[in-house]
């Protein structure tokens, strides 16, 4: 009597995400109201690996807000210790990690990104932003006359840079779901995208509902 053959059974979407990702963490990066800790929280509960979000670490080490760092050390100092935070996390990998808006813009931090991790760029347009950050008030850099203004001039200035992530996602007024869904697809294809060298290409994937937001 022959016997039955073993069925193969296929590695779900977050089985092969994780797969991909081997020990390298998983960095979002992007502008605020980008939607980074809330994607890269439901991500991380996805992978089964942890979540940080570097803004809630700084302020756990600080003892301060974000807001306080600002008004009481200036940008500069407050992007030092940034810089040093991060550094700090990307040694315990695998995770998933939620950066704030200017922190890949820093050559050193994007530098300590790169080779420990795989970057995702949560990309939006201007009006979804504004609709987001401006429900709340606990942004220093948009304490400007015109912050809807600022944070175009902002735009300009950095996504030329955050152009330089492994990979790139639209955040549109969808469901976190299916943001969820569209950064675990993208992250199992990093085998099939990686080069002979290792190395990863960025790719878009434009989100596929509009129902609900972030």
């Amino acid at each position: 009597m022959t016997e039955a053959a073993t069925p193969i059974v296929e590695p779900s979407l977050n089985e092969k995400a994780r797969a991909a990702l081997g020990r390298r963490n998983l960095v979002f990066v992007g502008l605020m109201g980008a939607g980074k800790s809330a994607i890269g929280r439901l991500v991380a509960q996805s992978l089964a690996i942890p979540f940080i979000d570097t803004d809630a670490e700084i302020e756990k080490v600080s003892r301060m807000t974000i807001p306080e760092l600002f008004a009481a050390y200036g940008e500069a100092e407050f992007r030092a210790l940034e810089t040093r935070v991060i550094e700090r996390l990307l040694r315990g990998g695998p995770r998933v990690v939620s950066t704030g808006g200017g922190a890949f813009i820093n050559e050193n931090t994007r530098s300590q990104i790169k080779l420990s991790s795989v970057s995702v760029w949560l990309k939006a347009d201007i009006d979804v932003l504004w609709d987001r950050v401006s429900k709340r008030d606990n942004r220093p850099l948009l304490k400007t006359e015109n912050p809807k203004q600022t944070l175009e001039n902002l735009m300009i200035q950095r996504y030329p840079i955050y152009a330089e992530a492994d990979l790139t996602v639209l955040s549109g007024n969808v469901r976190k779901d299916v943001m969820v869904n569209e950064v675990l697809t993208i992250v199992a294809g990093l085998n099939e995208l990686s080069g002979a060298d290792g190395s990863s290409a960025g790719v878009s994937t434009a989100s596929a509902s509009s129902e609900g937001e972030l």
